[in-house]
């Protein structure tokens, strides 16, 4: 079994890799330092850094994650005081968010390729005492070789989506031992629990503890942006109405953007903002907006001297990362993306944290119980289609009333459901207390 997953992921990534390099290239972020730590290559510094440590390894695979791991930190530093921490990621901009992020005490790496060799030269590097994978992120040569080591190995925040559970069931030769190996499990509901046993996982080590970004959602960090002062610099008046198109996905920003158009015969200082998911596509995002008549500006050409007349611009399209949840702080009413023309949802749970009136389309299958619960509670609006989004932003634009109940409501929920992230730790706390390591308030 382990001969034929080698053979066959050498034989992908050689397929794949043209598309890799493509997309990495692509990205403004630079993702060449630290390339080499993807083949398990370390600088000195980093190997001097993690010698004779106990060291705590967490993985996260993007900027959603990585934000998750910052929270997940933060409450557990202080119940393990002489461990080290060191974070992974499998992209270039959630690298950039934990530089952003976090402090320099914890050591950052890329994840290595899940190439024998590779892994094997990366946990002997990192060489930690525990491992947690934010997430359902399983490669089956990082759990087979964590578990020779006898490694535990933990799973946060796990949930199995309407497209990986068929998948990890049809595979389950293959990770039906790897479920298992599993020291611990923290999950998001009972249903993901349900699927966690399916697939493997052993009924005594699945815990449901809710929702991690919950958590993570409040605006605690430091103000990186101003987003108020800087929709002031291209001219949008504070008594503007403000709609917000988060983590948006190819066909909703130019559909957005002829809402827009037609909401501003009613409402007409009424302006955008579309923060795209992958904002690489912002330069061909742009020219066709441009060919659409659309008056935008690129965020990344706002500086500090700029300063345009009201009405200069009706659309803002943040083409840097990181900066989302900034965004929602002035929105008047907030859209979540990928949930219209693409299939999966994002987010919701960040806007609903600032209180906001919440709108998604059909398709939240990433976030289904989230959005089953803001839905059913009143505190967001799940639209069909097109035509209904249209007409239900022309409604909340119309109703203050009807926008501050829904963001009391979201606001609520959030307040209900947190808590995950320290129901996780206590999940993994007796397993590292097992491998005599110290914990804070103990002899």
């Amino acid at each position: 079994m382990r001969t034929i997953y080698n053979i066959l992921f050498i034989l992908c990534f050689w397929v794949a890799s043209p598309y890799y390099f493509w997309r990495l290239r692509r990205r403004p972020t630079d993702w060449t330092t630290g390339f080499g730590q993807r083949f398990a290559s370390y600088d000195p510094s980093i190997k001097q850094a993690l010698t004779n440590r106990q060291i705590i390894w967490i993985h996260a695979v993007s900027v959603g994650e990585a934000a998750l791991c910052t929270q997940l930190i933060q409450a557990l530093e202080p119940c393990v005081p002489n461990a080290k921490i060191v974070v992974s990621c499998t992209t270039t901009t959630g690298m950039a968010e934990y530089r952003r992020k976090l402090p320099s005490r914890i050591t950052k790496i890329y994840y290595p390729l899940d190439r024998r060799k590779y892994v094997r030269r990366a946990l002997a590097t990192v060489n930690p005492v525990a491992i947690i994978l934010l997430e359902a992120e399983i490669w089956p040569n990082f759990l087979w070789r964590a578990e020779s080591l006898r490694i535990p190995v933990f799973l946060a925040n796990a949930r199995l989506s309407d497209r990986s559970f068929p998948r990890y069931k049809r595979f389950g030769w293959l990770f039906r031992p790897l479920f298992a190996s599993l020291a611990g499990v923290s999950c998001q509901s009972e249903e993901d629990a349900l699927r966690l046993r399916e697939v493997g996982c052993r009924p005594e080590r699945v815990h449901v503890v809710g929702n991690l970004k919950f958590d993570s959602s409040a605006l605690t960090e430091r103000r990186d942006l101003d987003a108020r002062a800087m929709l002031r610099q291209v001219g949008v008046p504070d008594d503007a109405p403000v709609l917000v198109a988060g983590s948006t996905h190819d066909g909703e920003e130019l559909l957005l953007a002829d809402i827009a158009s037609r909401l501003r015969q009613k409402f007409p200082k009424l302006f955008l903002i579309l923060v795209p998911r992958h904002f690489e596509r912002c330069g061909d995002l742009g020219q066709k907006l441009k060919a659409k008549g659309v008056r935008f500006m690129f965020r990344s050409a706002v500086f500090a001297d700029t300063q345009l007349e009201p009405g200069a611009v009706d659309c803002l399209l943040v083409n840097t990362t990181g900066e989302l949840k900034f965004f929602y702080e002035p929105a008047s009413v907030v859209f979540v993306g990928k949930s219209l023309t693409a299939i999966g949802g994002q987010n919701p749970i960040e806007p609903a944290a600032l209180g906001k009136p919440v709108v998604f389309g059909p398709h939240m299958e990433n976030f289904k119980e989230i959005s089953r619960l803001l839905a059913a509670k009143k505190a967001a609006v799940q639209v069909k289609n097109a035509a209904q989004l249209e007409r239900v932003l022309g409604e909340l634009l119309e109703q203050p009333a009807v926008r501050a109940e829904l963001g009391r409501h979201a606001l609520e929920v959030v307040a209900e459901n947190q808590g995950a992230v320290q129901r996780t730790v206590t999940m993994i706390l007796p397993e590292l207390a097992r491998r005599d390591m110290y914990l804070a308030g103990e002899d």
